[in-house]
């Protein structure tokens, strides 16, 4: 054991011990010097280490999400202090104080994967160079040297000589083909996971540096696993191939339903919960309660997703609660009877009056009482000849002009004196 690997002992040996734990399950279903045993070790060894990471996982996410809100306040304080740093560090710092964020919160995942990391490559390197290591004694030694993933041993590198590979039993070319397609599909499913970040849980409608950084870092990580990736022991590669899918599936769990503000998957979560709530009237799981709660605490600063959610729900009659609850709104609840059934024909509408024929208007109505005989009507005539009627006195208009009644086209009452044509 080399003088490093002496100084990390505190952690090289739980790793180890691991490691001999899993393999005695695996030895014994598949062969104790296969290298299904071996290789499934190393998987269950990254698993297990990611569940214990899930609560950093998660303050990772909430880190990253306050880091986002942030982005705007840090935006004026870099444009108002641009040309004094000291003063922009001092501001920024109260800043985080202030909203009790940090910005090494987001890193938390991956800096405490570190030392499992560093522990497992100098694991597999002593099992490289035929030294114990740990809990790894001589015959549990002989045996992982023996293991082959697809003709691979699990500490044979790409950057190894012909004569290193063949002491450990196997081909040069099996050895680089095998290591190339695993550092290929560890890169891809690292892009693919800051990818699916970037196009799908950032908030588009914030445009900050933040961002900018965070597409350059989508096309420096494949790279740096690239690079890095020929000197790991295919042990290695197992090890960050695994954490690699992990994240991705950790990542597309979170996104589908714990979205981003803002995002394109909260527009996609929010259109299914819609469905959802629409159908059955109510929200179904914990998450689902919480996401409606932060919506109505928001008021007048929601984003325009969940001001679209908040109206499609105004739209069938329900109402989003301060507690996360859908309920019925009044209109809705008005519309159903007593038993909960949907009441037909919904809201009563006006009824119109029927219209009545010549001969009941003239009778006063068809269900109405008749009129008295002597009441007289509007529609019947009278028996009294128009010329016994008394003329209505012919009133005088402007210059001495009178006329009985008004002619057709004019309007009735006084009229306006024509002035006399001039000839």
């Amino acid at each position: 054991m080399d003088t490093i690997a002496s100084l990390f002992s505190f952690i090289t040996t739980p790793v180890s011990w691991v490691i001999v734990q899993f393999h005695k399950v695996y030895g014994a279903v598949f062969g104790p010097d296969t290298g299904w045993a071996w290789g499934l070790s190393i998987v269950s060894l990254v698993i297990l280490i990611r569940i214990c990471l899930i609560p950093l996982f998660v303050k990772q996410i909430k880190a990253t999400r306050a880091m986002q809100t942030l982005q705007p306040e840090m935006k004026k304080i870099q444009e108002r202090y641009k040309n004094d740093k000291q003063r922009q560090s001092e501001e920024m710092m109260k800043l985080y104080k202030e909203t009790g964020t940090n910005p090494l919160s987001s890193c938390l995942p991956i800096l405490a994967q570190s030392p499992f990391f560093f522990a497992l490559y100098h694991v597999l390197n002593a099992i490289a160079n035929n030294d114990t290591i740990g809990s790894i004694n001589q015959s549990l030694l002989d045996s992982a040297q023996k293991a082959h993933i697809f003709g691979a041993p699990l500490a044979a590198k790409f950057t190894d000589s012909s004569s290193d590979v063949a002491a450990l039993d196997a081909s040069l070319t099996t050895v680089r083909i095998v290591t190339a397609v695993m550092i290929v599909m560890m890169s891809a499913s690292q892009f693919y996971t800051q990818r699916q970040l970037m196009t799908k849980n950032v908030d588009t409608t914030v445009k900050t540096p933040f961002m900018q950084q965070q597409k350059m870092l989508m096309y420096v990580f494949p790279v740096m696993f690239a690079v890095f990736g020929i000197n790991f022991p295919v042990g290695v590669l197992v090890y960050w191939l695994t954490t690699n899918v992990w994240t991705m599936g950790q990542q597309m769990y979170v996104i589908h339903n714990n979205p981003t503000p803002g995002s394109k998957a909260q527009a996609a979560y929010l259109e299914r919960l819609t469905k959802h709530v629409t159908n059955h009237g109510k929200t179904r799981s914990r998450g689902e309660k919480a996401i409606v709660k932060a919506i109505v605490a928001k008021g007048r600063d929601r984003n325009e997703f969940e001001r679209k959610f908040i109206n499609a729900l105004s739209k069938t009659g329900l109402v989003a609660q301060a507690d996360g609850t859908v309920v019925k709104g009044e209109a809705q609840a008005a519309a159903e009877t007593e038993d909960g059934t949907p009441a037909t024909g919904g809201t009563p509408k006006r009824q119109q009056p029927k219209r009545q024929s010549k001969s009941q208007r003239q009778s006063g109505g068809a269900s109405g009482a008749p009129k008295a005989a002597d009441e007289p009507t509007s529609l019947t005539k009278s028996d009294e000849p128009e010329d016994a009627k008394p003329a209505a006195p012919a009133k005088k208009q402007p210059g001495g002009n009178t006329r009985s009644k008004a002619q057709s086209g004019q309007r009735k009452g006084p009229q306006r004196p024509k002035s006399p044509s001039k000839k």
